[in-house]
């Protein structure tokens, strides 16, 4: 009897061990995934910070946001970014209804308040940077869609969480089918013609968006898909 209950703690010992020891892996890939998609998200809000920066128009998703914010100085750039997050949150809720998760829907709500403000940091970091001619004005461009689309695939490698537009995204392709990188690219299209809609009402000009915005709108998810490749491609060459 005593070499059974002593058996039996035996295996309530190495069950407990072995539960720490999955809790503790577990912990380890969640905080390692997090952090991947911070700094996703910083690296994002610097392409969003470059593509303004350049003067050719904003990102698409960042368009809207901005144009607001050349009409109305109720709130900064990023706070009219961190309103555009709760719309996007909105349509997702409506979109999924069961299917919305709410802790991921509480957990966009906190990232997209980050990173509003982050988007708001990434300006003042760049703010000394001078831009002189139209080749400056494209180089930047070309820069922050390169950097905002690394950014925004970090944040899909993270597999955390997503922001809200990639979010609502998301949503858009498993309700209707169609690839997320096409629905992004439909959507960056439709910020865009929002912006020039601001703009020409209220401004009598294009202010938020230019030719930048249109090679943006086409060049970030077609970029995204070029890293998903890139990294397929390296994976399999490395045998993992």
């Amino acid at each position: 009897m005593k070499n059974e209950q002593k058996q039996v703690r035996i295996r309530l010992q190495i069950s407990y061990r072995y539960g720490m020891m999955i809790r503790g892996e577990f912990m380890k890939k969640l905080i390692k995934q997090y952090l991947l998609f911070l700094i996703g998200l910083f690296i994002a809000s610097m392409g969003v910070a470059f593509s303004t920066k350049a003067g050719l128009g904003t990102s698409p998703v960042a368009s809207v946001p901005y144009s607001v914010s050349l009409v109305s100085d109720v709130f900064s750039f990023g706070g009219w970014l961190n309103l555009l997050s709760v719309i996007q949150i909105a349509v997702q809720v409506i979109l999924l209804r069961s299917r919305c998760k709410p802790l991921e829907i509480i957990i966009q709500t906190v990232l997209a308040f980050v990173y509003g403000y982050l988007t708001n940091l990434s300006c003042f970091i760049i703010r000394d940077i001078q831009v002189s001619s139209y080749r400056e004005q494209l180089l930047y461009m070309l820069l922050g869609c390169v950097i905002l689309a690394f950014g925004i695939w970090l944040q899909l490698m993270g597999r955390v969480a997503m922001l809200p537009g990639e979010a609502m995204n998301r949503a858009i392709s498993e309700v209707t089918g169609k690839r997320y990188e096409n629905i992004k690219i439909a959507f960056d299209i439709f910020y865009i013609a929002v912006s020039a809609v601001i703009c020409l009402v209220f401004l009598g000009r294009l202010e938020g968006v230019r030719e930048g915005s249109i090679v943006a709108a086409v060049a970030v998810g077609s970029i995204i898909k070029l890293y998903g490749f890139l990294y397929r491609k390296i994976r399999k060459k490395c045998g993992v």
